[in-house]
């Protein structure tokens, strides 16, 4: 399917809600353990705004760079609990998206966005609670012209985002998991937790014997 100059492709599954809950328990560092420190973003692309947290399923969306038809487009693509993973190329000279297009984001029930690209209203998108990745900020607006695409594989930070994989960000960054490895993955991170939460008991009872 197309619109205009925008290739949409919506023959994909989005990821049960409640994997997407389990995951959300857990820190992006885990994670990113628990698959052997594979498909890590790279760190130049971090959240705008300290807190900021997202775990949902991958709405991929390819843009010109310094162009937003595509994830304008979007908008009618979204469905509750996606993320939006958006390759704008690292362009530093537009921002691809603003406050206005994160409250539609949010409105549409996005969990959130991830901008392979600068963005701009920092302090707005914050206030309004709408977590958004990206590598930088600047506040010159985008062209709207196209083309793009929706719906198909994008390269973001070194990482290819299928549609529908499940991606998690937090203050650390970003990681994609894709979804036959989700079950493989929680099971990794589980096992993790625990045996870092065994080190930190291991800490407090040092801690505690060094104040006798």
């Amino acid at each position: 399917m197309t619109q205009d100059n925008v290739r949409v492709n919506t023959a994909w599954e989005r990821v049960d809600e409640q994997v997407l809950k389990r995951f959300r328990a857990h820190s992006v560092a885990n994670l990113g353990d628990a698959l052997d420190r594979l498909n890590i973003v790279d760190g130049g692309i971090a959240p705008i705004w300290n807190g900021a947290a997202a775990v949902g399923t991958a709405l991929p969306v390819l843009t010109v760079a310094g162009d937003n038809k595509a994830v304008i487009e979007a908008l009618e693509h979204i469905r509750p609990g996606d993320v939006l993973v958006i390759n704008a190329f690292g362009y530093d000279g537009r921002a691809i998206i603003g406050d206005n297009l994160a409250q539609r984001f949010a409105v549409h029930g996005a969990a959130g966005a991830v901008v392979d690209g600068y963005v701009r209203d920092a302090a707005i998108i914050e206030r309004l609670g709408v977590p958004v990745f990206a590598r930088g900020l600047t506040p010159a607006g985008p062209f709207k012209n196209g083309p793009g695409t929706i719906g198909e594989a994008v390269a973001i930070g070194g990482v290819v985002v299928n549609p529908g994989d499940i991606v998690a960000a937090d203050g650390d960054g970003v990681i994609v998991i894709p979804p036959h490895r989700a079950e493989e993955a929680l099971r990794a991170v589980e096992e993790i937790v625990a045996r870092e939460a065994a080190l930190d008991a291991e800490v407090e009872a040092l801690r505690a014997q060094a104040v006798r």
